[in-house]
């Protein structure tokens, strides 16, 4: 047996991987969830760096300043954001996140291993989960090279 070409391998995996990716996000966001996923997007990007202005959260999202206002908007309405005054320059407004948004975020995992945890006992054979956990520990490889 011939082993796939690495061009076929990355194609197939990257295919599979965003599909996965996306089976994974509609899993964790139950119907009565209002949160979009900009929103939660960049709740998770304050949680993981810091407290940062609207322009820095913009530039980093890659959106227009007016959009990312939108999206801090709706955050600081639903209590997942907080606005304080910078400390090292008090004309800036510094967004950071509340406790109720690092819940919000603490649950988003959860919901998505749960349902994966389901899916492989539902719908894969013992063989199919070795190999999965083999794939695993590989695909962890491969994103440390």
């Amino acid at each position: 047996m011939i082993a796939p070409l690495p061009h076929d391998i990355a194609g197939d995996l990257t295919h599979a991987m965003v599909r996965l990716r996306a089976r994974l996000r509609a899993e964790s966001a139950p119907t009565d969830m209002k949160w979009s996923w900009s929103q939660i997007t960049t709740l998770n990007r304050i949680a993981q760096e810091g407290s940062a202005t609207v322009s820095e959260l913009a530039v980093a999202e890659h959106v227009r300043p007016q959009s990312m206002a939108s999206i801090v908007s709706a955050l600081l309405d639903g209590g997942l954001v907080a606005r304080r005054s910078d400390p090292n320059d008090g004309r800036k407004t510094l967004i950071s996140i509340t406790d109720e948004g690092a819940e919000l975020l603490a649950r988003i995992p959860t919901m998505r291993e749960t349902w994966l945890e389901a899916a492989i006992e539902r719908h894969l054979s013992p063989a199919e989960r070795e190999t999965l956990a083999n794939a695993a520990r590989i695909m962890e490889s491969l994103a440390d090279c």
